[in-house]
């Protein structure tokens, strides 16, 4: 698991991010709400731990700025606002867990395994965006009907994008879902793999079902 904490208290923010590392799994810590919604972060996370004050943007308006960009990342509040209107408030923005600061740091990693837990309990086996389908099961993708023969990266690569249908999926992205969050090559390889699977799935239509957006990555779109 991966978990971004979002979090401006260095003593916190230093502290969350090593008890996170320090039980295994991946971590990265930002400090800025608004480099919260910019980066890539929140999206190719499994979990996020946010503060709710949090400078230039405030972490209400994060999670309401990322729902509604179509994020559906497990969220849990670790905050200092712990009146009963402030827990509503986060839950409605889309909020899953809230915990009060201070806090106990074992509970804090128990609720990060529950709340994982609990969204992985209920895989989503099958995906669609416009005449692709896949099914995540067998690992096997149709386009209008039609099965594709893929490799398993170049699947690996097209579940990503169908995920986000729509939306920009940058090379990072792309790469650290096909070989890891502690990828650190070079990102272009990622165009070797685009231009075999657009070869696949386009049959020569135009444009690409798979757009290049120009300094920023990848997207499907099916006009």
């Amino acid at each position: 698991m991966h978990v971004a904490i979002v979090e401006d208290d260095p003593v916190i923010g230093r502290a969350v991010s090593t008890a996170v590392r320090e039980a295994g799994h991946g971590c990265t810590w930002i400090t800025d709400g608004t480099a919260a919604v910019d980066q890539d972060s929140l999206l190719a996370s499994d979990l996020v731990v946010l503060d709710l004050m949090l400078p230039n943007l405030g972490g209400l308006e994060v999670l309401r700025a990322v729902r509604a960009g179509g994020v559906r990342t497990p969220m849990i509040v670790l905050t200092a606002r712990g009146t009963t209107s402030d827990k509503l408030e986060a839950f409605q923005a889309g909020a899953d867990d809230y915990l009060v600061k201070p806090f106990e740091m074992d509970e804090l990693l128990a609720r990060i395994e529950a709340v994982h837990r609990r969204a992985s309990d209920k895989p989503t086996l099958q995906l669609a965006a416009g005449p692709l389908s896949l099914s995540l099961a067998n690992r096997r993708a149709t386009l209008g009907g039609q099965e594709i023969d893929l490799t398993p990266t170049e699947f690996s690569i097209l579940e990503l994008l169908t995920r986000y249908n729509g939306q920009v999926v940058t090379r990072k992205m792309l790469c650290e879902h096909v070989w890891g969050f502690d990828w650190n090559g070079p990102t272009n390889v990622i165009e070797v793999h685009i231009n075999r699977l657009r070869g696949k799935i386009d049959q020569g239509r135009a444009p690409s079902m798979i757009r290049t957006i120009r300094g920023r990555g990848y997207a499907l779109a099916f006009e």
